[in-house]
Formats: structure tokens, C-alpha cells, sequence
């Protein structure tokens, strides 16, 4: 099928020429830690639209790895940061009036058991600051991660993720993090099925902590989905039940909504589907959606029974630029509906994607919600062998027809499928139709 290219344009090769130019400069002076990605050099974006420095137009699947949910530059973003710069850009510790309206702000957005919230600066440091109030809180040291997990790549963080490449070559890993297994239901570390499973990881947990815990167990962390694993959804009900059981050893329970939270899937925050009451949610990326902003939402008795005045911090964090961020982010998504465009969008997704598993030979499973999916690649449905190779075969075939997409998983062999929540119709449709034909002719 022939794609329509009402918004896309590529009219250069991929890289062009000047793309080319400042890739190959790039790599001459910055060591290249990034992931693979589509071979351009980005100029400016709009909404939902990237564009390169050879005049390229692409949609982006990608929204700078979940970041920009209200869309790439948005005005009135734009318009608060300025005006926020152009007065004061840090003050370390000190009130502002951007700080307190933020911080009113994001209480104000968050269910309300989460009655009080700290500044930081990325995800990593929000998640680290989660370990640290379950430590306290309690005066135990164990932490309760996933196989699958990712909560950052400082040592801590990484140590309480269950991703091997964050962690590979640095030495032992921070003690006191369980490990258990995540319901990966495609790739079922049991070998068994969704309809005769019954949640095995469930049971298999208590296994778990009676043969690595100290009985020292402070608290568990989890994310609603495994985002960097690859979009890994766990089925209905699980979550509530890993709750019920939390609450039964009497630990402290953070939700990792770095990734799933700000509408991402499709309700502001991803706890709201099953009606999760953690003690502590970790929020970034989406909070300031370009500007580095992140914090805690902690039940206020935690908070304060954790830790003393001075006790956590951050350099940047709570800066006026980064609160006015947040504030703006908050009033677009209220003002301009962008939780309820991220539902309707994602049933276009998931119509379309979960479509296109009968049409492509080599996508094995599709999973997620609103607007995060995971299109996962196999060179072989029965044998369901990774295909990492594909995934970025497929990277550079979407950006020559004007789709910008990145792989993740623990293979790499998973594309990510999240683009801004300001996408519209004919852009979700128009993006769809360059994702199909490229998987098809794979």
C-alpha cells in the first residue's frame, strides 16, 4: 500500500547531506552513547512533527523517549519558560512563587492519598529518592524490583532495575534488591498461557522472598509496564493483586510513573486503571516535557516519618524554570483535553497495530494502551526468536517514508510506539499507514 504524506515530507536521502555533516561532526567530540536511531539531525519541531536540517518532515513516534506529551515547542511551554528564565534560573532551596504553584499544582493533579510532592531533576533521582524513603521509613534495607525493571542508570537505580545492560561491567550491584519475575505473558518465564496462569508470578514471589530476604523488606518498587524492557504489560488484575499482597507484609509500596504517567495511557496516571493506592509515585519526563523536571508524590505521613528537614535534595530541583514547565504542562493537558485525545488515539493504535499482526510475518506481538505500544519483532511467530536486526531495518525504512521510531527490550527488538498526545487523527492514520508498509515489505 502507498501511504498518504499529508504531513510527511522527505524529499533528501536519509542521512542528507547535511545531517551527515553534523552526525559526523558530533561523533568526532561526544563519545556515542545513545541507542541506534534513524540517521538525521534534527532542526525544530511542532506538535506531533520533527523536522531535520536537510527539510525532511517526519512524525514522531518517539516524543524524545516519552518526553514531549504536550507536543514538541508548544507555544504557551515556550512562552512560560521564557518568561521564567528571563527572571531567575536557579536558587538552590529557596521559595519562589513558581515552586509553591507548582507544587499546588501537581498535589492538586494527583489522586488524592498523594497529599504532598518534592522537586527533583530526571527520573533516576526520583527513584533513588523512592529507595531511600522505604529505607528510612522503615529502618530495613531490602527493596523488591522486577526482572525487566528500569528505574534509571545511576548504581542504585540500576540495581534495583532487572535489565542487564544498565548494570554490565560496573562491578557488584547495590545490595538488598529481590529480584522476581515480571508477567512477561508473551515470553512467559513459566512457559505457560494467560488463560491457565492463574498469576504464577504472584505465587511465585513469596518463594522468592523466603529465599533472598534477610527479613529486612522495606518496600517494593514496580512500574505499571515495563517501558524499557519493551512495552511489557502485565495482565488485568495483576497489579491490584501485587498491591493486596504488599499491604499483607506491611511494606511501603512506589509505582515507577516516570514513563506512564501525564496521559500517557490514556488516564493521567496509569494507577488510575486499577485504582492502585501506592505510597510513593516517582514522576519525570512527561512533568516538564522538555524542561529536566521530576519529583516524589508521597503520602505526607511517609514523608515526614522518613525523613528530617534537609534530608533530600537536588541542585536543580525545584528550579523556577522547571516549575514554571511544570505548571504550563499541567494547564495544556487540562485546557486542551490531551488525557482524553491520548484514549481516543490510542483505540485508533490499537485497532490499527493489533490489525497488522495477521498482515507483517515478522511482528509477534502487539501490547499497550492509549498511546504506548510495543510492536514486538520475531524472525519466526512459532519459535517467537528475537529479531533485533529487523528492528533496525524497520528504524531506517519508517524514516525514509517520514516516521520516526526507536527499538527497546531486552533483545532490541521492540518498537516503541509513543508519540505526542497531541497527535491528531489524520497524523495517527498517516503514521499508520508508513509503519504497515514497512512491516509488511520486512
Amino acid at each position: 500500500m502507498t501511504p498518504t504524506t499529508k504531513y510527511t515530507n522527505v524529499t533528501t536521502p536519509i542521512p542528507g547531506p547535511q545531517s551527515k555533516a553534523l552526525l559526523d561532526e558530533w561523533h568526532r567530540y561526544e563519545a556515542d552513547q545513545t541507542g541506534y536511531q534513524a540517521q538525521v539531525a534534527i532542526h525544530h519541531g511542532e506538535g506531533a512533527m520533527l523536522e531535520d536540517v536537510d527539510g525532511n518532515r517526519f512524525i514522531d513516534w518517539t516524543s524524545g523517549v516519552l518526553v514531549a506529551n504536550v507536543g514538541h515547542a508548544h507555544p504557551k511551554l515556550v512562552k512560560a519558560v521564557h518568561e521564567a528564565s528571563a527572571r531567575m534560573l536557579n536558587i538552590y532551596e529557596y521559595c519562589s512563587e513558581y515552586r509553591v504553584r507548582a507544587a499546588k499544582a501537581l498535589v492538586q493533579a494527583a489522586p488524592a492519598h498523594l497529599d504532598t510532592c518534592f522537586f527533583l531533576t530526571v527520573g533516576s533521582e526520583a527513584t533513588d529518592s523512592a529507595m531511600k524513603i522505604m529505607k528510612r521509613h522503615s529502618g530495613k534495607f531490602e527493596i523488591i524490583g522486577f526482572h525487566g525493571g528500569f528505574h534509571g542508570r545511576t548504581m542504585s537505580t540500576a540495581s534495583a532495575g532487572g535489565m542487564a545492560k544498565p548494570k554490565r561491567g560496573f562491578g557488584p550491584a547495590t545490595p538488598g534488591v529481590i529480584r522476581t519475575p515480571f508477567p512477561y505473558c508473551y515470553r512467559c518465564p513459566f512457559k505457560s498461557q494467560p488463560d491457565r496462569c492463574g498469576f504464577m508470578c504472584l505465587d511465585f514471589l513469596d518463594d522468592v522472598v523466603r529465599a533472598n530476604s534477610t527479613d529486612s523488606l522495606a518496600g517494593l518498587m514496580v512500574e505499571p509496564y515495563l517501558g524499557t524492557a519493551g512495552f511489557i504489560f502485565p495482565p488485568e488484575g495483576w497489579m491490584p493483586q501485587l498491591e493486596k499482597w504488599i499491604r499483607e507484609k506491611k511494606i511501603l509500596f512506589a509505582l515507577d510513573e516516570v514513563q506512564s504517567s501525564y496521559g500517557r495511557t490514556g488516564k493521567m496516571w496509569a494507577m488510575e486503571w486499577e485504582g492502585l493506592t501506592p505510597d510513593i509515585v516517582t514522576v519525570g519526563k512527561g512533568i516538564g516535557s522538555g524542561i529536566a523536571a521530576s519529583a516524589l508524590l508521597v503520602r505526607k505521613a511517609v514523608m515526614d516519618r522518613a525523613l528530617g528537614k534537609g534530608e533530600l535534595g537536588s541542585t536543580y530541583g525545584g528550579n523556577p524554570v522547571s516549575c514554571a514547565a511544570v505548571i504550563a504542562v499541567l494547564d495544556i493537558m487540562q485546557s486542551e483535553k490531551l488525557v482524553e485525545n491520548a484514549h481516543a488515539m490510542g483505540l485508533i493504535f490499537k485497532e490499527r497495530l493489533v490489525g497488522m499482526v495477521e498482515k507483517a510475518a515478522h511482528l509477534g506481538d502487539v501490547r499497550g494502551r492509549g498511546l504506548v505500544w510495543g510492536l514486538e519483532l520475531v524472525a519466526d511467530k512459532k519459535t517467537k526468536e528475537p529479531a533485533p536486526a529487523l528492528a533496525l531495518k524497520l528504524i531506517d525504512s519508517c524514516a525514509r517514508k517520514g516516521l520516526l521510531i526507536g527499538a527497546v527490550g531486552n533483545y532490541g527488538n521492540v518498537i516503541r510506539v509513543a508519540p505526542p498526545l497531541v497527535i491528531n487523527e489524520d497524523q495517527a492514520h498517516e503514521s499508520l499507514d508508513i509503519m504497515q508498509a514497512a512491516l509488511v515489505s520486512l
